[in-house]
């Protein structure tokens, strides 16, 4: 099965779309994909603002990218855009780090008013870095996404029913031999 990078782009410890991300993991390693976690803002801040491209923690990171077959990231919506934080991780890998990878990108926010933020914000960086093929996003409502103790998460069913189905077309994708789209229901 597939290697799958699962990165989350939020700078919060206790950041609800590092929980999403940690949640669908499970789901994903449970299909028998490899699923390797990053969580963006546990790299160091003075490699990540300084532009250190040869600090080991962004080489490492870089390598991350590298052995993935398939990259899924999340990232909080601030200002209609995904975080800093992410932004100067992907300034720091190479051009075409994602070339050859199936991508999901996943975006949590308080208001509808940030839906459009995969779409006209992280897409169009995600495509300039090489993605093969980049799968249906879908965005989360912060409200709509219960912080559990130990970590866990529960969803609100039309999230759940959501997310369900992006993550059903990324699996799908990461078959081999697939053709990227799901076949029609039946």
């Amino acid at each position: 099965m597939a290697t799958v990078l699962s990165v989350s782009g939020s700078p919060s410890a206790g950041s609800r779309t590092a929980r999403l991300l940690r949640h669908l993991d499970t789901g994903l390693a449970a299909r028998g994909h490899h699923v390797v976690p990053l969580d963006v803002r546990t790299l160091p801040p003075e490699a990540l603002l300084g532009a250190d491209f040869a600090h080991p923690a962004i080489v490492h990171a870089t390598e991350l990218f590298e052995e993935a077959d398939a990259v899924m990231i999340g990232t909080p919506v601030y200002k209609a855009a995904y975080s800093g934080v992410l932004k100067s991780l992907l300034d720091l890998l190479p051009q075409y780090a994602l070339a050859g990878k199936t991508v999901l990108p996943l975006a949590t926010g308080g208001s509808t008013a940030h839906v459009l933020a995969i779409d006209y914000a992280l897409r169009p960086v995600l495509s300039a870095m090489g993605a093969r093929h980049i799968v249906q996003g879908w965005f989360v409502l912060d409200r709509h996404i219960t912080a559990l103790e130990g970590g866990g998460i529960s969803l609100d069913a039309e999230a759940e029913r959501g997310l369900h189905q992006v993550v059903d077309q990324f699996a799908w994708a990461l078959r081999p031999g697939s053709a990227h789209q799901m076949p029609a229901a039946a």
